[in-house]
């Protein structure tokens, strides 16, 4: 849309009646077949659809210029997305494909730190995928613990983190094994040549990032809640592969193999979660709503992974989600809820078993 065109839309206020008008049909996401038909879980729908569009006009429009790009957490206690890992500490920026940036960074102690750039997003029709990836662990670091990355579509030896013409984002996965005692990296982003500060905004700008800012809500609404009963029809209470393509339009790491499921327990039912862990970085299993939120693990147990998890002495490793506390090792909580999707993260792993799952009465589970 031409800049004539977009002053008129702002001028006469068609730009924010289209914003509305577009969030007002994400709603029906919400109340479609497919979604539950609980109070519960539709007011947790709607929540959703809120946390969406805050964390969509931070993207679009407060942090969406390339020229200046900022750090910030695009997921996190209060906003969730996807099977959002409790143990992962996000960031983002908006960059561009079209220009060179530097991240300055000290690497600090946390278990796990991968860089990914991408193209397109949630909602758009544009390409979306993985353009780059750099992992910290082949991150050439200075003595005094610190190190500098070049994103560009152009190569270069040492650190750099690959783009492509229609790159549009970075996404900064810091992955805890023990929030108690790891640090994690601390970075900065800055774009190279630059020379003052950014332009002011313009009302092209606004038209282009609220039409942006709903069409992720809707599309992210969509997306997940596509993936939520595509689980379901497979089978509740099991878990299945993900199919890495699938995985990597929706910008997953590419070093992860995702296990999903859709999970639905009576009050008196417990899922018993089985695995012998092969050689791996990393592992984790999290309960999350029918929406793909990870559910509050700020005041739940609704995660486990291979640094707290109890192993048998066998080396395998037996999960129980329940409404109550039976009395076991790894026992994660519902946290309220009766249904919703489940995932399983292998990272860097020797091979990739299926988790074995079944359902029981809660009396039945033993130590």
């Amino acid at each position: 849309m031409g800049t004539e065109a977009a002053i008129e839309r702002i001028m006469n206020g068609v730009t924010w009646a289209d914003f509305c008008d577009a969030l007002k049909r994400a709603g029906n996401i919400i109340l479609r077949d497919g979604s539950p038909r609980d109070p519960f879980d539709r007011a947790e729908g709607f929540r959703y659809l809120s946390r969406l569009t805050r964390v969509a006009l931070e993207s679009y429009i407060e942090f969406a210029d390339p020229l200046a790009p900022v750090l910030r957490r695009p997921a996190h206690e209060t906003v969730k997305i996807g099977a959002d890992n409790p143990d992962n500490y996000y960031q983002s920026a908006a960059i561009s494909g079209q220009h060179e940036y530097r991240i300055r960074g000290t690497r600090g102690t946390v278990h796990y730190l991968g860089f990914g750039t991408y193209a397109g997003s949630y909602g758009s029709s544009a390409r979306s995928g993985q353009t780059g990836y750099l992992e910290g662990r082949d991150l050439h670091i200075d003595p005094d613990g610190r190190f500098e990355i070049i994103l560009s579509s152009d190569d270069h030896s040492i650190n750099w983190l690959r783009m492509e013409p229609d790159t549009s984002s970075l996404i900064v996965r810091q992955t805890f094994q023990d929030r108690t005692t790891e640090r994690i990296a601390d970075l900065h982003i800055e774009r190279l040549g630059t020379d003052g500060p950014p332009p002011p905004i313009t009302p092209e700008l606004i038209d282009r990032g609220l039409a942006a800012a709903s069409a992720y809500v809707a599309g992210t609404a969509a997306l997940f809640a596509d993936w939520a009963e595509g689980f379901a029809r497979r089978g509740t209470n099991q878990l299945h592969a993900l199919d890495a393509a699938v995985a990597g339009a929706a910008h997953g790491d590419p070093n992860i193999c995702y296990f999903h499921g859709y999970w639905e327990l009576g009050a008196d039912e417990a899922l018993v979660i089985e695995t012998t862990p092969p050689p791996c970085e990393y592992w984790n299993f999290q309960l999350n709503n029918h929406w793909m939120e990870s559910l509050d693990y700020r005041y739940h147990t609704i995660a486990v992974n291979h640094h707290g998890a109890k192993y048998r002495p066998d080396g395998s490793v037996r999960i129980v989600v329940a409404h109550e506390n039976p009395g076991v090792d790894n026992w994660i909580e519902t946290a309220g809820h009766r249904r919703g999707t489940m995932c399983w993260r292998w990272i860097r792993a020797a091979d990739h078993p299926r988790p074995a799952t079944r359902v029981v009465k809660v009396g039945a589970v033993t130590r």
